[in-house]
């Protein structure tokens, strides 16, 4: 197995585990993890291709939908729904 997949199967533990904890504890490691995704998305590409990336997106967008569409919904200047 690749540096690479075995980085993105270390980032999906650490991200599972980290949304086990309480939210207040979530905000660091969600963020780091949010920040790193890209990089890791873009090494899977480099070593495997595309449509390796391209699964590699899928999971880092199913795993991090809320975040996301908080910052879409910043950027586009609408003020987003914090679900309680």
């Amino acid at each position: 197995m690749s540096l690479s997949l075995i980085s993105a199967a270390i980032w999906a533990i650490a991200a599972t585990f980290v949304a086990l904890l309480p939210m207040r504890f979530q905000y660091a490691p969600g963020v780091t993890l949010l920040v790193a995704a890209p990089f890791l998305v873009g090494f899977i590409g480099y070593e495997h291709g595309l449509w390796f990336a391209l699964l590699g997106l899928a999971g880092f967008v199913s795993m991090f939908r809320n975040p996301l569409i908080y910052f879409y919904r910043c950027a586009r200047g609408k003020t987003p729904d914090i679900p309680r």
